[in-house]
């Protein structure tokens, strides 16, 4: 057992994934060293072998899943409505819903098969990957570990991509602060991100998830603070619309904008595992569950936003709907420094995932004498890095959330899922007339629309805007 917890390190080590808020706690969970348990009296129960310190009880497994999906993400689904219309938002909205709840579904079915077989506790996104191939048809047995560093790679690229929106979010934000009292800073998107980088360096220099706790307290607070607002001035435009005023069907080429910025601000694929793994009890998947409870719950509150939010602003929405906002009124000027102030913290946060990845892949090639200077720079480098891709996307900040969206979320939330649940079943069967076999088809073809699309979109926007 001691060769198969040195086999997935991070499997133990890395503390949550999100891909648009803020971290979980998530106790470490470690394989029971000597067990003399008679494996081969009964199938192995992966729950029955996880010994986690403070165990995630089904309330707050609902609450990590909730955290993990509405970031700041989930202002952005009312410029989706926009992009789709009424009908085909709402409509579209809960379809991407379901699609990404059965492939979180699948996924963690696969991990719990292939835990199974292997005789493991549990196992994280990326060694599920591994562990699949190697336990699958002989051709793909070499490819294991490959499976591993890819999608431990895009988990890392996604992480990194989405502080570069966090940026460019905290620009727009600050721009439409400071605009009304000094108008020549309504051009100083990219004079702000350059002030805002040093006090990034210097923030993301911190190495202990335990010390980032009071700033995960800063963001949520002023989260809450700023969409109450917003959803104050959201309410208070519906009285003088219409619904005839607005557009309830738009043309196919708002589709994968749609499809991109739901999947981005939606997409929590990152945080499953490690919510999953520390459980106990198997709550995760089933009816209720914690995953149906958790995205039926996200799903509806995803839908009235984006819903009321275009029905209230209408063509006038924008990437995020804060900007929408009066901007010569104090609340307003309070939901800008708040969503500022709250975003500034979440990228601290969300940037400890990648980076402790990033760092664990080189660490030992380097002199343990040069390890403390070495973090420095490393960390500085890589703030630099997501700067600098801030900065190229300019103002876009629509279209840099339907790039990450488009490339990174829908390959990691739908497609590597169905790729894995394909492998699992080639033994099982595919079920009457392949059924399974043709609905995995069917997601995979939609990722890669909305993968090619998605892209294609972002980048002509981003040219031409």
């Amino acid at each position: 057992m001691t060769e198969k917890k040195e086999k997935y390190p991070s499997t133990f080590t890395i503390e949550n994934f999100s891909s648009t808020a803020t971290l979980a706690n998530n106790d470490q969970i470690k394989i029971p060293i000597g067990s003399s348990d008679k494996l081969g009296e009964k199938e192995y129960n992966p729950y029955e072998h996880r010994v986690i310190e403070h165990p995630n009880t089904f309330f707050g497994a609902v609450v990590h899943l909730l955290k993990s999906s509405l970031g700041t993400g989930i202002l952005a689904i009312p410029r989706a409505f926009k992009s789709a219309g009424l009908i085909v938002g709402l409509f579209g909205t809960i379809f991407i819903g379901v699609m990404c709840t059965h492939t979180i579904h699948i996924l963690v079915k696969a991990s719990q098969k292939v835990c199974t077989r292997a005789k493991l506790p549990s196992l994280g996104f990326a060694e599920t990957a591994e562990e699949v191939c190697r336990q699958g048809p002989a051709p793909l047995r070499g490819w294991a570990t490959f499976a591993k560093n890819f999608v431990e790679i895009a988990l890392v690229l996604t992480y990194y991509c989405g502080n570069a929106v966090y940026v460019v979010f905290i620009t727009e934000s600050l721009t439409k602060l400071f605009a009304p009292y000094f108008p020549e800073t309504a051009s100083w998107d990219q004079y702000f991100k350059l002030m805002i980088l040093v006090p990034l360096i210097l923030c993301c220099q911190v190495r202990e998830l335990k010390h980032l706790v009071p700033f995960s307290f800063i963001a949520n607070t002023s989260m809450i603070i700023a969409f109450s607002i917003t959803l104050y001035y959201t309410f208070a435009q519906l009285a003088e619309v219409k619904v005839s005023d607005r557009n309830l069907v738009t043309t196919p080429a708002g589709i994968p904008s749609f499809f991109s910025t739901v999947i981005f601000a939606m997409e929590g694929i990152g945080t499953i595992m490690p919510v999953e793994n520390s459980m106990e009890k198997p709550q995760f998947i089933g009816c209720p569950g914690v995953l149906n409870s958790a995205m039926t719950a996200v799903v509806l509150l995803f839908s009235a936003i984006g819903f009321f939010g275009y029905l209230s602003f209408g063509e006038e929405t924008q990437a995020t709907i804060t900007t929408n906002l009066p901007s010569e009124e104090i609340p307003a000027q309070v939901v800008q420094a708040s969503i500022s102030l709250a975003v500034f913290f979440t990228f601290m946060l969300q940037f400890y995932v990648p980076l402790d990845i990033t760092w664990r892949r080189i660490k030992d090639k380097i002199p343990q004498n040069r390890h403390n200077i070495s973090q420095i720079l490393l960390r500085t480098g890589i703030v630099i890095f997501i700067t600098g891709i801030a900065a190229a996307a300019g103002h876009h900040l629509d279209s840099l959330i339907d790039l990450v969206g488009a490339i990174f979320l829908s390959t990691l939330g739908l497609l590597v899922p169905v790729i894995i649940d394909v492998i699992v079943l080639w033994d099982e069967g595919y079920g009457w007339f392949y059924w399974k076999l043709w609905k995995d088809i069917f997601i995979g073809v939609v990722s890669i629309f909305v993968l090619c699309s998605g892209t294609y979109t972002a980048i002509i926007n981003m040219m031409t805007g």
